[in-house]
């Protein structure tokens, strides 16, 4: 049976795909610094209610009505349907805090018709506590994800995959930020899923580059295109792995309803962004730090069995 080889000159694109990288990270920044988030009751804390109706939400009567009854920094938009509102009230201090949720849906059904689907309190302290440790887990999975490969490889790759993490997280939150979809827990969670699906990428394709160094220096092969037979020979694997994995989360959106829809979107991107940054943003680092056969041999020739 004969194998028939193919090998793509990937690094032959690695410093155009790096200062694209780079531009769109900073893009990203400057919309998260200057934009920010377009936070949901998760983290920024508040009530938020969804009702339904039976034919056409009175969307422009409800929106009078939180104004004339003293609930105008309220927010009122479509969810999923004309037919479904969601109502989303700050946190306001007061000794009623807790009441003004019950207070508001009672005031609403003396004049609409509706069903109430769910209410969803959290306090602005607790949503600070949230936003603060999610930060801190991604923080703590990223060092250890660094150590992890350290040791595993050799210190440069860890550099790569952790470079290539950081671009992927950057670039889903700064396109959160562009588009100010609403970014809430299940977004985090799915930037955390994102972080560990980008990372088996990049360590599928770093263990091929390492099983191809080994034998580097007998055959005299050059860096730049050994990494290109590395990727080339993970490339179905990848392709097959991502492709399935976007026909899932295509149908969330499609077919999951508003709820579903941050967490399947910052899914999709971020397979989208991971794929990328495992072929052109890890192994482009390691060009950039010059390593070769010979550092990777003899870091594996001193492993013990």
């Amino acid at each position: 049976m004969r194998t028939i080889k193919i090998n793509y000159e990937f690094m032959k694109w690695h410093k155009l795909a790096v200062y694209i990288s780079v531009f769109l990270i900073i893009i990203s920044l400057l919309s998260i610094f200057f934009k920010g988030f377009n936070y949901g009751v998760d983290f920024k804390g508040g009530t938020l209610i969804e009702i339904s109706f039976n034919k056409d939400a009175p969307i422009d009567e409800i929106r009078d009505f939180l104004e004339e009854n003293n609930y105008s920094k309220s927010s009122v938009q479509y969810f999923g349907s004309k037919s479904e509102i969601l109502i989303r009230m700050p946190n306001i201090l007061s000794t009623n805090e807790s009441n003004l949720s019950n207070d508001l849906i009672e005031n609403l059904k003396n004049k609409f018709d509706f069903s109430l689907k769910r209410v969803e309190y959290v306090g602005a302290q607790v949503g600070e506590e949230l936003r603060d440790q999610g930060i801190l887990a991604a923080l703590i999975a990223l060092i250890l994800i660094m150590i992890y490969i350290a040791l595993r490889f050799e210190y440069r790759f860890s550099v790569g995959a952790i470079l290539a993490l950081i671009h992927d997280v950057l670039l889903i939150m700064g396109l959160f930020s562009i588009t100010q979809i609403e970014f809430n827990l299940s977004v985090f969670a799915a930037i955390l899923a994102v972080i560990g699906y980008s990372l088996n990428d990049t360590i599928v394709v770093f263990d091929r580059i390492r099983e191809n160094f080994k034998a580097a220096i007998i055959e005299n092969t050059n860096t730049v295109s050994l990494i290109n037979e590395s990727i080339s020979q993970t490339l179905s694997r990848t392709l097959i792995t991502s492709l399935t994995t976007i026909l899932v989360l295509i149908s969330l959106i499609l077919f999951g309803g508003e709820i579903l829809f941050g967490f399947s979107f910052a899914l999709l991107i971020g397979v989208i962004i991971g794929t990328y940054s495992s072929i052109y943003i890890a192994s482009s680092t390691l060009l950039l730090l010059n390593i070769s056969a010979k550092d990777v041999t003899i870091e594996v020739d001193e492993e013990k069995p």
